[in-house]
């Protein structure tokens, strides 16, 4: 179970202290589909970012598997079974597709498993898994890799932020068959941070993150219809804004 308690990170600005986060509240509990979604700067990224470490919060708490893991480093939690995907994936000059693959399983793997993680996420396997993981591969192409990277670590919290971000149609409905046959088989526990209907309409639960603090969390039919309404009041208040 991933707990976190009174969760605050605070960042200093041109004119002054700015709160990202705000007391934050959470219990998500094991192999759940969990998506994080809410307008643009309320605090999703952030959020996903201190539960991996790559932000250290300023107050309060985060537990995993009942132990504290606050002030742990990346790597430290990273053995801890946690990964994390970046919306803008690194580059990793020199480096192949098969060797990111197997540092990432953290074992030698056979060139079919290795060929299985790229198929899962959509990609020819026979085209990738020799190919350098730089500058000739598209920003989707990494982001599949990365992607890819998560699945062979096999751990037991994936967090993907934004996974459809500079994906093609045909392969973002590939990765979500992904997520649903992780989840289908309970992997592991997936959180996602997503605007995307398709991967909404898979989670176990949604939780709207808004000015740094959760604003309301519930299931699909409770929570998208309120998502639906916001967004057609916020165009219309837009229209109203244009007309003036």
């Amino acid at each position: 179970m991933l707990e976190i308690k009174n969760l605050s990170y605070r960042v200093e600005g041109e004119n002054g202290p700015i709160d990202i986060l705000n007391g934050i509240d959470l219990q998500i509990e094991d192999k759940k589909f969990i998506v994080i979604t809410g307008p643009n700067g309320g605090g999703k990224t952030s959020l996903a970012r201190a539960i991996m470490g790559i932000y250290q919060p300023t107050g309060g708490e985060i537990f995993y598997n009942g132990e504290d893991v606050t002030h742990l480093s990346v790597s430290e939690r990273a053995r801890k079974g946690i990964s994390y995907g970046f919306q803008q994936p690194p580059r990793f000059k020199g480096m192949k597709v098969r060797d990111l693959l197997t540092i990432a399983a953290g074992e030698r793997i056979s060139h079919d498993k290795a060929c299985s993680y790229l198929t899962k996420v959509g990609l020819c396997a026979r085209d990738y898994i020799d190919r350098d993981v730089d500058t000739s591969l598209s920003g989707g192409e990494v982001k599949r890799i990365e992607i890819a990277t998560i699945l062979a670590r096999r751990s037991t919290l994936m967090i993907f932020d934004e996974p459809e971000a500079g994906i093609d149609l045909w392969s973002f409905a590939r990765l979500t068959e992904t997520f649903k046959e992780i989840h289908d088989k309970k992997e592991a526990t997936i959180l996602i941070i997503s605007h995307q209907e398709r991967i909404l309409r898979l989670a176990d639960e949604i939780i709207l993150v808004a000015g740094g603090k959760v604003s309301e969390r519930g299931s699909v039919e409770k929570i998208y219809p309120q998502i639906l309404a916001d967004t057609v009041s916020a165009c219309a208040m837009l229209e109203v804004d244009k007309k003036c």
